[in-house]
């Protein structure tokens, strides 16, 4: 018999070549892109962070970049005008008191706004 080796034949009992059972592919892409999806059970929070120390144009760049580096933020939004940051994150990732230390070690101390 011809090794068909790689091609997703095999011979059957009766000697008759068959391709493996396509759910089984399914099967295995679904377990995979279980185990590396976020759980179902985490919450995106968005907080506003009040941050008074912004002074020129170039501030909200330093505070946007202090923020999205805190793993499990997703968006930031930083308004010079408004002197606040407006940021989304995965609450099983990170906290809003981690934000506002990312901000304060950047050197822009800020505090939540209820």
């Amino acid at each position: 018999m011809k090794n068909l080796s790689g091609t997703g034949f095999r011979p059957s009992p009766e000697g008759i070549r068959r391709r493996d059972a396509p759910w089984k592919k399914l099967r295995a892409s679904i377990v995979l892109a279980s185990l590396f999806s976020a759980p179902a059970w985490a919450d995106s929070q968005t907080v506003t962070l009040s941050v008074p120390g912004m002074t020129c144009a170039a501030c909200p760049l330093t505070v946007k970049k202090a923020l999205t580096r805190v793993e499990g933020v997703t968006k930031v939004e930083v308004s010079f005008d408004d002197r606040e940051a407006l940021v989304t994150f995965d609450d099983s990732k990170t906290s809003a008191q981690a934000l506002s230390e990312a901000s304060e070690n950047a050197g822009y101390p800020a505090s939540f706004e209820e």
